[in-house]
């Protein structure tokens, strides 16, 4: 496991606390870390960035600190753009993005908090605004990421490391 924590030390300067803690299941860690290096890195019509905004936009309606502490600092890394990320997390329908990436959030939203009541129009509504149907699955994709990964960090009382509040600022 102390290799996938290498890259995190040399990144960011310390190991990130979902690292130490999935640990306890090596080869569930291996897996997890596998589909998000995938969904977060891999190729996509979504930008890291938009990625990112997804990560956080879902924390935040789950109410998981931990996740929202470390995506937004992610995306403040991201994006060179505080105020944005900040903005994101305190209101992404009244943050300054364009509405292809408005409509993006939005399904975020709905899906995590909603999901029940989605619909094939919430799909068109992503079409419309110039998504493909490969950057929709994208979109889906990464916000069951982060609403499994909020589960768990929430279910397991994972506390944020104290790193996130300052790093991007």
């Amino acid at each position: 496991m102390l290799e996938l924590w290498a890259p995190s030390r040399e990144k960011l300067g310390f190991v990130p606390n979902v690292l130490r803690l999935y640990a306890l299941r090596p080869t569930r860690l291996l897996a997890w870390n596998a589909w998000y290096e995938e969904a977060m890195k891999g190729e996509s019509g979504l930008s890291k960035a938009e990625r990112e905004m997804i990560a956080v936009v879902v924390s935040v309606a789950n109410d998981c600190a931990y996740c929202t502490a470390a995506h937004s600092a992610a995306l403040r890394k991201l994006t060179k753009d505080p105020p944005l990320a900040d903005a994101i997390a305190a209101n992404h329908a009244t943050a300054s993005v364009e509405p292809r990436v408005r409509a993006m959030l939005a399904y975020a939203e709905k899906l995590t908090v909603h999901p029940t009541q989605m619909t094939e129009s919430d799909v068109s509504s992503l079409r419309e605004a110039g998504w493909s149907d490969e950057d929709v699955m994208d979109i889906a994709e990464v916000t069951g990421l982060f609403n499994m990964s909020n589960r768990m960090a929430s279910g397991l009382g994972w506390v944020p490391n104290p790193e996130y509040e300052t790093l991007g600022r």
